[in-house]
């Protein structure tokens, strides 16, 4: 098996996160969270939606508009016009907090985790955007939400809390969306660095960003390490399957996040594309936004 790896475009992101292939045009989405900019790849044309605050990550819908997680809740993006309108307010635990990582669930509902800023307060939680546009809380006792995913057969919610470098899961049910207890899975201690943002294999297991060591892991739920790709850029944050045969892995990255980690190096921000990783992704999950008009 032959890895390679590309940087798609000339674009650096401050804070590239939630990278996103949608199939039915086979066109790529991702974010620049700092930047507060939604993006898109497509056929090699370019474009950028401004958003109104930090975005944290967002999701494909039925009828080709974008979910935002921003700063403040759950929004509806427009792509023709670039305009948002809130559909759900969340009311943060304590200050300087905003929604963060996040991932559809396989019923087409958009589940989000929060994340405190400059302290490490156990005040985030985890929320899901119903079909209807109002907001369920499903869980706190989190700083920092990242690594959001779901099994194949969707009773599986994986997420972390990156300031622990802990990846754990929760029962999930798939009709009624009742969250079970959650217990720690793994950590990625060993790895060098504490899990960013993650997908889910066709095979069921879990590509996982690992920021501070550049590097990109696959692991089984058990947390077993399969394999560890070295990422050509610094920080990476956050995987997703793509191409035409969704076997293509594109990875984005940080050169300034505003915090803790930045880097001169030219192609920090980047994103990049591995081929001949070997494994299959599935199709990114929509958001059925029917009944929001």
């Amino acid at each position: 098996m032959t890895i390679r790896h590309e940087i798609i475009g000339e674009q650096r992101d401050r804070l590239g996160e939630c990278p996103l292939w949608d199939v039915r045009d086979q066109s790529l989405y991702w974010i620049d969270s700092k930047a507060r900019r939604v993006q898109r790849l497509a056929k090699g044309a370019y474009r950028e939606w401004a958003t109104p605050s930090d975005v944290g990550s967002i999701a494909l819908t039925r009828r080709g508009r974008l979910v935002l997680s921003l700063e403040d809740g759950f929004h509806l993006m427009d792509l023709g016009s670039g305009a948002t309108l809130r559909l759900a307010e969340i009311h943060h635990k304590g200050p300087t907090m905003r929604m963060n990582d996040g991932r559809t669930d396989r019923q087409g509902r958009f589940v989000v985790g929060s994340m405190v800023m400059h302290r490490r307060d156990l005040d985030g939680g985890f929320y899901r955007l119903e079909k209807n546009g109002d907001a369920t809380a499903l869980f706190d006792g989190i700083a920092l939400a990242n690594a959001t995913c779901f099994s194949l057969d969707g009773r599986s919610l994986y997420h972390a809390d990156s300031l622990s470098g802990a990846v754990s899961v929760a029962d999930y049910d798939p009709v009624s969306g009742a969250v079970g207890p959650r217990h720690t899975l793994f950590s990625t201690e060993a790895q060098g660095s504490p899990p960013d943002g993650a997908t889910v294999d066709a095979e069921g297991c879990l590509w996982i960003a690992l920021p501070l060591s550049g590097k990109l892991g696959r692991y089984q739920p058990d947390g077993k390490l399969l394999l560890l790709l070295d990422s050509p850029v610094p920080y990476p944050t956050c995987p997703c399957f793509g191409g035409p045969e969704l076997d293509v892995i594109y990875l984005t990255s940080i050169s300034n996040s505003g915090n803790l980690l930045r880097s001169d190096h030219p192609d920090a921000g980047a994103l990049v594309a591995f081929h001949g990783v070997g494994v299959r992704g599935l199709p990114e999950v929509l958001f059925d936004d029917e009944a929001l008009g």
